[in-house]
């Protein structure tokens, strides 16, 4: 079993950035992809960015160029670095481990899910 703890939502005004972070538990972290999706009110769940094990990503063209995720396998914890936010960003953001370590958009595919962090931005 493997508990992700998303942090570092917040409130922010448009244009300004945010960085948050997934931390794991468990010795197979370094093993999974991750993946960071996103699910504002009254819509599905929506991919933002993916990782896998060996720093390989994929971000949805929403959020190019504004969004890097990365991760540090020796802390066991994925950031999700968001610049130049925009009021449409807003949503609850959730961290999500692959044990395929398939880099992947399809949320049906991620194993482990964390609780979410609500991301907020203001025009």
């Amino acid at each position: 079993q493997v508990r992700l703890v998303e942090s570092g939502g917040g409130l922010v005004q448009a244009g300004g950035s945010l960085r948050l972070s997934c931390a794991t538990s468990g010795d197979t972290f370094s093993t999974y992809a991750m993946g960071w999706f996103r699910q504002a009110p009254g819509k599905d769940r929506e991919f933002v960015a993916a990782i896998s094990r060996g720093g390989i990503t994929s971000a949805a063209d929403s959020v190019k160029g504004r969004f890097t995720i990365s991760r540090d396998n020796a802390k066991k914890t994925v950031y999700l670095q968001m610049n130049s936010l925009k009021p449409e960003d807003t949503a609850v953001y959730y961290c999500a481990a692959d044990s395929s370590n398939y880099v992947s958009p399809r949320a049906s595919r991620y194993d482990y899910w964390g609780q979410g962090t609500q991301v907020t931005v203001s025009s």
